[in-house]
């Protein structure tokens, strides 16, 4: 590898470590396919928001193309399944056999939280009286748990909010894990009833930090300090630089200067990891989750492709610049706009309540973003696509999507456009 890149050359080595390369081939991906990208990713990060499709499913989505939920749903919530959720990122699945890794986070948490003065020291009878129910029972719904709170023979009756906080505080400290959802609805069970007991050996912290951090750069190709300590949430600067250290003498990471990267006014540090590929070409076409690694950090997704990103659900509806979700659409090595999706399930629409063109798009971009739209409403078992009027795309993404139909787009084609009504911005904001 080059010990000096320009900003295209780090935006391609990253995309191509991060799982894009050409662009995804609809319903191609099976339950093998859809581990190995989960463990190329190292985590799945999960986010509640379901205005289109939950965070968890979207990265999958967008490397691989449209492939069926109910098998990525038996991978990450099935009895016994290869991967289980912590506070990796944040709240994230990971595969199960990397659980000890995380010891020194929960310890930490634990130091935090089970302090003299913590919640879990001033509710100790509460937290107690969980650990002998799952001990008792086995993995719990929160319902079931709630039902013998209210019913409980063996002290007073419970309050359900501390019940509540005592499971996710014992998750925080390792001693509770998720044992797989119905629906969305967790089920706790102890570690010891959910992780194998392989797994569940503790890794030594500085042992720990330094194999996050090669699998993070492994998962970025190329990446600053603060890129390797942002994939997992580490705060010591201390630690990650020695393990980044470590990691140079093994020979799993060398120095690079990307042009352009710049910390305090003076050329960033950088490293690429010894397995990362400078591709000559990112062929992609992907709408993105916010809570992709490609954009989650959001100082590296302004580095790579001078992409300013905030989510706006908070922001109040009539400050929006954007929409309530915008997510966004990378095309070859670049992200290029922005969409704000919307399943609209009743009616079987995807609706596409805005979209935005970033600087520079290619003039193939509509039509790259039109044929994902496409396979995004199939996937989401949705009949048609729907366009407003809100922002600089959408007539050219609408005239796309006016053409004939694509061949992995299922039904959706010309006679299936339906233009939304002229006041669809304000409908947008509300």
């Amino acid at each position: 590898m080059k010990e000096t890149l320009s900003a295209p050359e780090a935006r391609r080595i990253a995309l191509a470590a991060q799982g894009f390369g050409k662009r995804p081939v609809d319903g191609r991906a099976g339950v093998r396919t859809l581990g190995a990208t989960i463990r190329r990713l190292g985590t799945l990060q999960i986010d509640s928001v379901n205005v289109f499709a939950r965070s968890h499913y979207m990265p999958l989505f967008s490397r691989l193309g449209s492939y069926e939920t109910a098998d990525l749903d038996r991978l990450l919530f099935a009895r016994r399944a290869p991967f289980v959720e912590y506070w990796a990122h944040v709240a994230a699945f990971i595969p199960a056999a990397d659980w000890g890794l995380f010891d020194f986070r929960m310890r930490e948490l634990r130091r935090k939280y089970d302090a003299p003065d913590g919640w879990t020291r001033r509710h100790a009878e509460t937290v107690s009286w969980v650990r002998d129910e799952l001990s008792a029972r086995g993995p719990l719904r929160p319902a079931d748990i709630e039902r013998d709170a209210h019913r409980s023979r063996r002290g007073p009756w419970w309050d359900w909010d501390e019940v509540k906080s005592a499971l996710e505080y014992l998750w925080l400290y390792g001693e509770v894990a998720i044992a797989g959802r119905r629906g969305f609805e967790r089920r706790y069970g102890l570690a010891s009833q959910v992780i194998p007991d392989d797994a569940r050996t503790p890794v030594p912290r500085d042992d720990a930090i330094r194999e996050l951090v090669r699998r993070a750069a492994a998962a970025y190709g190329v990446a600053t300090a603060a890129d390797l300590a942002d994939y997992w949430r580490i705060r010591d600067r201390r630690a990650i630089l020695a393990a980044v250290s470590d990691l140079v003498d093994a020979g799993d990471l060398s120095p690079v200067r990307v042009e352009g990267w710049t910390s305090g006014g003076r050329p960033a540090k950088a490293w690429v990891h010894r397995d990362a590929r400078l591709p000559r070409h990112v062929e992609a076409a992907a709408v993105l989750t916010p809570f992709d690694p490609v954009v989650w950090f959001r100082d590296r997704a302004e580095r790579l492709f001078d992409f300013s990103y905030r989510i706006e659900i908070y922001t109040p509806a009539n400050r929006r610049r954007f929409g309530y979700y915008s997510l966004p659409v990378l095309v070859g090595d670049d992200i290029v706009g922005r969409v704000d999706l919307k399943a609209d399930r009743p009616t079987g629409r995807l609706l596409v309540q805005s979209a935005w063109w970033e600087h520079g798009a290619p003039r193939d971009a509509a039509e790259a973003v039109a044929d994902r739209l496409r396979a995004a409403a199939s996937w989401q078992g949705l009949e048609t696509v729907s366009v407003s009027h809100w922002g600089d795309a959408t007539d050219d993404i609408a005239r796309m999507l006016g053409g004939a139909p694509r061949h992995d787009a299922g039904p959706i084609g010309p006679e299936a456009l339906s233009p939304a009504e002229p006041d669809a911005p304000a409908e947008v904001a509300s």
